[in-house]
């Protein structure tokens, strides 16, 4: 994989199972959370952390986090552009740490806390400020086969349906105003409910 952003959109030189131009974005298996377009650019910089609360009927899986740049159409890009920004993922038998491994139960509640590596980003005015929640992210991340048994090598696999419970979900964020006037332009180039996903393996 080159290095880069990219736009959350499949095209021509993304490695898919199943070939598709549709956005990630509308993908059954992926949550999306987003502002409207801001009134007035605002900078990301910093740690970016999301703390979730979730539950699963499979006794393994991926939580995946990303943070993205959603830019409005322009001429160069008619859809607009998803600019990926960061990713964080967490395999939930480590939610309590890499050296101490532990299934979980099947329909249980557990915090989970997944990191993503510290960035710093300009959203510009108009942009908007988006999340993405998946239970997948390959092929930069191996496939969970959810089984919690190990990955190189199984044969057997499961269907893990996930549930993200928002009403103690939240994402942390370092967020600034940008000192310079100039980059406030636009740039032309808590609910209580409960979410539920299958998750399905799927490239970014």
């Amino acid at each position: 994989m080159s290095g880069g952003a990219y736009d959350q959109r499949p095209g021509p030189d993304t490695f898919v199972v199943r070939p598709t131009t549709l956005p990630l974005a509308s993908r059954p298996d992926v949550l999306v959370f987003q502002t409207e377009p801001l009134d007035e650019a605002v900078v990301v910089a910093g740690p970016v952390v999301a703390r979730l609360s979730v539950s699963s009927t499979a006794v393994d899986t991926d939580i995946t986090v990303k943070l993205v740049d959603v830019h409005p159409p322009t001429p160069h890009h008619p859809a607009g552009f998803a600019m990926n920004v960061t990713e964080g993922i967490l395999r939930c038998r480590y939610r309590d740490g890499f050296d101490t491994p532990i299934p979980m139960e099947p329909g249980e509640v557990y915090e989970i806390e997944v990191v993503a590596p510290d960035t710093a980003n300009l959203f510009a005015a108009g942009h908007r400020i988006r999340v993405d929640v998946a239970s997948s992210s390959f092929p930069r991340f191996d496939v969970n086969p959810g089984t919690g048994g190990q990955v190189a090598g199984s044969r057997r696999s499961v269907v893990a349906t996930n549930t993200l419970h928002l009403g103690t979900s939240h994402l942390e964020l370092r967020v600034e105003r940008p000192t310079d006037p100039d980059v406030a332009t636009p740039v032309d180039d808590h609910h209580d409910e409960e979410h539920h996903h299958e998750e399905h393996h799927h490239d970014h």
